[in-house]
């Protein structure tokens, strides 16, 4: 495949933005070569600026889960901006997403609109500081939830893929409030709940972790940390950025039936537009300015595209059998590329649950972040390369989910599954 107009556009980007990309996962350090500039998409393709064509496992990171330029979420960002882009004001469409939010998601009482996943993590971390009056957090090794200052203690995906789990620029006094646990791990927990004795604001946690590739959570260890969140006055916030509307309607917490006090989410709920939202417990929530003393603002918090786009997205997702349709075809894709690798004698480690999937290169299971982190990331690298020779396109790390949308079609599914088999024959 030719890509020289993505290289020159990518030589052109280093000028004038660090790293050539405005979002380091978006790079392709981790596997050798510079990353694809795309010009367009459509339903489960995206296309690049030489071109070429690729059925696409990223979906701008999880929210295409109807694929790209759905008809209904055109039209309504279509019409919306014709009646203006922004206002600071507040409109009838927040009021709209925000109820249907309530409605699906099983913790959340109220909710606050903002414009990214970091801002809503960093912002439900706050609330449940000011609501408990204890200054210190407990996240776990591997699980991203966004770049601000106290969360860049031992995460995910991007971080991880650049070996800089601790980033420079962090203080170490905001550090030393964030307590890291192993995930899938409730002793570490119990162990770390224990010597901070009533100083834990609030335990923030990936129910499905998507930033060390797809990790499940074991038998037990959600209903184990609710059960330590409840007996300790810890807030317990579900960080469902990535699973909120992708594994169920109702996020991870209506397929696991574990419901924390607060939810953060993004991704699907802006359609494919800049968006978060952070919610819970009507009493937390409600400490939140105006109507409590914890502050946070947004100037474009419940954008009317946004909005539109969200709501345009739910109203395809409540539609009959949509996910037991996805279901079908994302376990066609994560089955097809595990059989390919299998019958190629190579070993791989592969996980899913619903649209989110993960081929763990490596033979043993994958749980939390020691075991992800012992991954062949070389031949990662080779099948990633081989996989976009072929028109599949993946995130570049091994460290990141693949996601299926209901535009995957079975010819899509079939030329993944033949191009798995090719690079698999490759590299083993």
């Amino acid at each position: 495949m030719n890509h020289e107009r993505s290289s020159l556009l990518f030589q052109q980007a280093r000028i004038s933005i660090p790293g050539g990309v405005n979002s380091p996962v978006r790079a392709f350090k981790s596997v050798g070569a510079d990353p694809l500039f795309i010009k367009k998409a459509a339903g489960s393709h995206i296309y690049d600026e030489d071109g070429n064509d690729f059925v696409d496992y990223v979906g701008s990171w999880g929210p295409m889960i109807a694929g790209h330029c759905h008809p209904d979420v055109v039209t309504a960002v279509k019409q919306t901006v014709e009646n203006g882009a922004s206002f600071g004001a507040p409109t009838e469409r927040e009021i709209t997403l925000a109820n249907m939010v309530i409605e699906a998601v099983p913790s959340i009482e109220m909710v606050r609109m903002v414009s990214s996943g970091t801002e809503a993590t960093m912002s439900a971390i706050r609330l449940a500081r000011g609501y408990t009056g204890r200054d210190k957090i407990l996240k776990f090794s591997g699980c991203y939830h966004g770049h601000s200052d106290a969360l860049l203690v031992k995460a995910g995906s991007g971080a991880a893929t650049f070996g800089v789990p601790d980033s420079p620029g962090v203080p170490a006094d905001f550090a030393k409030h964030t307590l890291t646990g192993e995930y899938n791990s409730l002793e570490s927990v119990r162990e770390l709940a224990k010597q901070n004795k009533g100083q834990i604001a609030c335990i923030i946690i990936e129910p499905v972790a998507g930033n060390m590739g797809t990790v499940p959570p074991r038998e037990g260890f959600l209903e184990g940390l609710r059960q330590i969140c409840t007996n300790e006055g810890i807030i317990l916030i579900f960080d469902e950025v990535m699973s909120g509307f992708r594994v169920a309607y109702g996020g991870a917490q209506e397929l696991y039936g574990v419901t924390p006090d607060m939810t953060t989410l993004g991704k699907i709920i802006g359609g494919g537009l800049p968006v978060g939202a952070f919610g819970g417990k009507r009493e937390i929530m409600e400490k939140l300015s105006p109507s409590g003393g914890v502050y946070q603002a947004g100037t474009l918090s419940g954008n009317p595209l946004a909005m539109s786009a969200g709501i345009a997205t739910l109203n395809i997702l409540r539609q009959p059998a949509f996910y037991q349709n996805l279901e079908d075809r994302s376990r066609l894709v994560a089955e097809g590329i595990a059989n390919a690798a299998r019958s190629a004698g190579y070993p791989i480690y592969s996980t899913r649950v619903g649209s989110m999937f993960c081929a763990f290169f490596c033979k043993e299971a994958v749980y939390d972040w020691p075991t992800a982190s012992r991954c062949d990331t070389a031949a990662f690298a080779r099948y990633f390369l081989g996989m976009l020779n072929e028109g599949i396109y993946l995130a570049p790390s091994q460290f990141e989910t693949a996601f299926v949308s209901s535009a995957h079609s079975e010819a899509d599914i079939e030329k993944t599954i033949a191009a798995a088999v090719k690079c698999f024959r490759l590299i083993a």
